[in-house]
């Protein structure tokens, strides 16, 4: 039996790849909901743009055909020695190989106020439901955290004309991710959105509540008083692994893992949000809370589970999110500030809102990663470029074979590469072959 914890990316990706090889039974257990569900579709859920069970990829005949067995359970404790699971309904449930999938859960840190009514974060499908229940006659609300998933709930609550003010600790933008460019891009986008209330270089002090714990404002680092009826607390996600820590398996701010996805304990195995490399991948973090990670985890994982030991092996960085109206994209490696050996070269279309942030070896003049903000690239041309350690001139020369959608948009490579000329007094030509040539002679 192979009990698998988590039914996100990573567990049922794991799960899918190990029935395409072995008969050996599958047990997935969530407490969150039966069938999987893409989490990124949540917000859209709560816009109107879809129904909850759109966002369900598979038909749950799907587990049956697949003989992959679904319990709706939340696990308390892990046993080791005795290889079981126990769920707080008082099952105890067996296993021969347990993957531990359970994903991350919203930071908290201790303000006074963060457990009231009308506060709470945007991860889960109960975290929807309990914006929902919340929204009826929701005037105001205020989200801490800049990152990611508080966009998402800022775009949620204007979508329904409720007001939003925005807590960002830092001065820009994400910027201990985007470089000072590129989060200035999204800023002025933020401040042409009816009703965005944007506060950087401040923080959340306290949640004030009224005499029936529902809160009614906020108190913040630089005085302000905001009102509101609801508070989003999106200042990032930690591994949701409070259910490990007693079982004696090894632990850090996530469940330690070698590249194999192994334990400390035989026969446990951890993948997607709530694992952490001892050893990190070169070039990249400990703990890889992206949704490709997680599928690619997955896939290796069920190869090393079903006799072929398998390596995670996930390639080049990669990325992609959106900021209201922008998209954006990034491959290779952008860090936050220039590196010594590094040089960047960066296009700005102030007008259409487009930047692309290219950064290359100084000396080498090697391609080293990409920022790309309003124009849709193709991955597998980026990765190719990345792989074989093409010069930025090489990239912008074929920069035409990674546009994504060339025969509808609007095209800039002659434009981008005329900028680059000029910064750098070069004469990098715009390669005429046409795009779809170029991926079949490739």
């Amino acid at each position: 039996m192979i009990v698998i914890i988590g039914n996100g990316i990573a567990g049922v990706t794991v799960a899918r790849n190990i029935r395409k090889n072995s008969d050996e039974a599958i047990t997935i257990i969530s407490s969150e909901s039966k069938y999987f569900f893409s989490r990124t579709a949540l917000m859209y859920v709560y816009m109107g743009h879809m129904k909850f069970e759109h966002t369900q990829p598979y038909e749950p005949h799907f587990w049956t055909k697949n003989k992959i067995d679904l319990e709706l359970e939340h696990v308390t404790t892990i046993n080791t020695d005795e290889k079981s699971v126990s769920t707080q309904s008082g099952k105890t449930i067996q296993y021969d190989k347990l993957i531990i999938a359970s994903g991350s859960k919203p930071n908290k840190f201790g303000w006074p106020g963060q457990d009231a009514n009308g506060v709470g974060g945007m991860y889960s499908k109960q975290d929807l439901e309990y914006i929902e229940s919340h929204s009826e006659n929701l005037k105001s609300a205020v989200i801490i955290g800049g990152g990611l998933i508080g966009i998402e709930m800022a775009e949620m609550f204007l979508s329904r004309n409720i007001e939003v003010h925005f807590l960002v600790r830092e001065k820009l933008f994400w910027n201990n991710v985007l470089p000072e460019q590129d989060a200035q891009l999204i800023m002025n986008h933020f401040e042409k959105h009816h009703g965005l209330h944007m506060h950087y270089d401040d923080e959340l002090v306290e949640i004030n509540t009224d005499d029936g714990n529902n809160a009614v404002s906020v108190l913040t680092k630089n005085g302000d008083t905001i009102p509101c009826q609801f508070v989003g607390l999106t200042a990032g996600v930690s591994p949701n692994i409070d259910f490990v820590k007693s079982s004696g398996i090894e632990t850090n701010r996530g469940i330690l893992i070698n590249t194999y996805f192994e334990t400390s304990a035989s026969d446990v195995y951890a993948i997607g949000d709530c694992a952490e490399f001892k050893n990190p991948v070169a070039g990249r973090r400990p703990i890889e809370q992206v949704w490709y990670t997680g599928k690619i985890m997955g896939e290796a994982l069920a190869q090393t589970v079903t006799g072929n030991r398998t390596e995670y092996n996930p390639g080049h960085w990669f990325n992609s999110a959106k900021f209201f109206e922008i998209e954006y994209q990034t491959y290779g490696v952008v860090q936050s500030e220039l590196q010594e050996n590094e040089a960047e070269f960066v296009y700005h279309n102030e007008e259409k809102e487009l930047l692309l942030h290219f950064v290359f070896d100084k000396n080498t003049k090697k391609f080293i990663g990409i920022n790309n903000f309003g124009i849709r690239m193709r991955h597998p041309v980026f990765n190719n470029w990345l792989l074989n350690e093409a010069s930025i001139e090489e990239v912008l020369t074929d920069l035409k074979t990674a546009n994504f959608d060339p025969e509808f948009y609007s095209k800039y490579e002659e434009e981008i590469i005329a900028h680059y000329n000029a910064e750098f007094n070069a004469k990098v030509q715009v390669n005429k072959t046409k795009w779809w040539q170029k991926l079949i002679n490739a």
